[in-house]
């Protein structure tokens, strides 16, 4: 399916359209709704699922220099107003949890629960900053080399094997983004502000998937953030780093589902 947001095309798929109850799943950085496939096929049994191509990424077009968070909750929110969605659970893996964040921070009248799969609500440390501004270096010169070397290292090494098939295909679909649409989600996740307020407002239940050997979103700072909801659970992965949806596939396609079981 898909809609106009700003005149720029936005892809979505909905699975489960006789069901009321929604869950919305949201992408990380150079991934698509492809992602989604064998959570969706499980959740929408039960339940209506929209998964979202977030713009520049997928089948989404780019709607300018910088992706903020805020913009692309607000693409989500034309999508939900489109499909006539008052009320959802939204869950998003790494930079698709910040949007959820910032979802939940604009639009909280929609959220029945919310999950942060190997995300965060902090904001960029300045070290991270420094990164990211390095790594838009990277991409401005060689953006098909950048996401080569960028996706196997979110996996951990004991996965990685056994997942080249897998992570191949990410590789080829991140290949197939404009430099363009890299950069602005790399600016836009450099602006994000600190969502911690979010987690300690929310009204409805938060789910947190991490795992332990995740190199971009540290273990131990999603711990401290478990405890900010009134009401929180978590899915706590030893050998997993930052693919859970691959490297811990039906553990966290099984979590997800008790937790929206759980809300509905």
């Amino acid at each position: 399916m898909e809609l106009l947001f700003e005149n720029i095309p936005i892809h979505y798929k909905v699975e489960g359209k006789l069901h009321q109850n929604t869950i919305v799943l949201l992408h990380g950085f150079t991934e698509s709704l492809d992602i989604w496939d064998d959570f969706s096929a499980e959740l929408s049994v039960d339940f209506k699922v929209i998964c979202v191509d977030l713009p520049g990424h997928g089948s989404s077009g780019c709607i300018g220099e910088t992706h903020t968070m805020e913009l692309m909750a607000d693409v989500v929110k034309t999508i939900l107003d489109k499909e006539k969605v008052k009320k959802c659970v939204i869950i998003g893996h790494s930079m698709g949890g910040y949007v959820t964040l910032a979802f939940a921070e604009k639009y909280p009248a929609f959220m029945k629960g919310l999950g942060l799969f190997h995300s965060t609500a902090l904001p960029d440390t300045s070290e991270g900053k420094i990164n990211r501004a390095k790594a838009i270096e990277a991409i401005e010169k060689n953006h098909t080399g950048f996401v080569m070397n960028f996706i196997p290292d979110l996996f951990a090494s004991c996965h990685q094997k056994r997942l080249r098939n897998e992570i191949k295909v990410l590789v080829d679909k991140a290949s197939e983004m404009s430099k363009q649409s890299i950069i602005a989600s790399q600016r836009g996740m450099m602006e994000r502000g600190d969502k911690r307020e979010v987690l300690k407002k929310a009204h409805y239940p938060v789910l947190f998937i991490a795992g332990k050997q995740d190199t971009r979103i540290p273990f131990e700072k999603v711990l401290e953030q478990i405890v900010l909801p009134k009401d929180s659970s978590a899915l706590l992965l030893h050998d997993i780093a930052h693919m859970g949806y691959l490297e811990a596939r039906d553990k966290t396609i099984y979590a997800i589902k008790c937790f929206v079981e759980g809300i509905y």
